[in-house]
């Protein structure tokens, strides 16, 4: 019998015990329980380690929200997740950390919203906390075939969200495509977090003429701070400047 080995990833105990208790009573299903972000990395870390890869991360969406809060919302494409403190950025960071774990999420209500971010980070389901054992073990066994669950009421919202996200991507990308190459580099650095002297010294340009790119670049944005340039950037999928290894240009020669 092959045998599926699942993590239940939630701040409240009794939810994550009582859960893991029922699934452990499945004859093919084996349990752990992780009660943080953090904590769940460290379990998929000590399991690569010994040979015994987690299949299905079961994540909370709400993990690590204050009781009644609700957690923030990231702009779809707004750059690098933060740390795995909650449901959705723990989803991220399994993505990149352990491309091989597929993670559902457990909801205690339904969001459109936030089911398409999850789904956006790498979520290959959106399941109600209250939904019976046999439909959790249904998407548990389902996203193991590569297939991705939704409740049906939140179908056509979240098609809605994607929908909406992909627009305002591409929208963002039509801006940035506006920029001749400098402005573009310009634009890379100010991704990196770089202020006007550090990308003038970088591309070795004088202070005023960043300034001017600067101020060009926000123009055929449509925006007005760097903040929203920066922001509008990242949705458009572009990348920060390496500021390790990227090379630069000197008059027209490489540097």
């Amino acid at each position: 019998m092959v045998r599926i080995r699942v993590l239940v990833v939630d701040d409240h105990r009794i939810f994550a015990e009582s859960l893991a208790a029922a699934l452990a009573a499945e004859p093919d299903v084996d349990v752990s329980a992780a009660g943080s972000g953090p904590a769940a990395l460290r379990c998929l870390e000590r399991a690569v380690a010994e040979g015994r890869r987690f299949d299905v991360l079961l994540v909370d969406a709400d993990l690590g929200a204050a009781p009644g809060a609700v957690s923030a919302q990231r702009e779809p494409g707004a750059g690098p997740p933060p740390p795995a403190s909650d449901g959705i950025a723990l989803v991220a960071g399994v993505r990149v950390a352990h491309p091989g774990v597929r993670t559902v999420v457990l909801a205690e209500r339904d969001d459109p919203r936030r089911a398409a971010l999850a789904l956006q980070a790498g979520a290959s389901g959106w399941v109600a906390k209250d939904c019976s054992l046999s439909r959790l073990l249904a998407v548990i066994r389902g996203v193991l075939r590569e297939e991705t669950h939704l409740p049906p009421a939140l179908l056509t919202g979240v098609l809605r969200e994607l929908t909406a996200a992909r627009k305002h991507r591409t929208d963002s990308e039509r801006l940035v495509e506006s920029l001749t190459p400098r402005e573009h580099e310009v634009l890379r650095c100010m991704v990196a977090g770089l202020g006007r002297k550090d990308v003038a010294a970088r591309l070795f340009l004088s202070p005023h003429t960043v300034r001017t790119h600067m101020q060009n670049v926000l123009g055929k944005l449509g925006v007005h701070s760097t903040l929203a340039a920066v922001a509008l950037a990242r949705r458009a999928g572009v990348r920060p400047a390496d500021l390790a290894g990227d090379v630069v240009e000197r008059s027209g020669q490489l540097a």
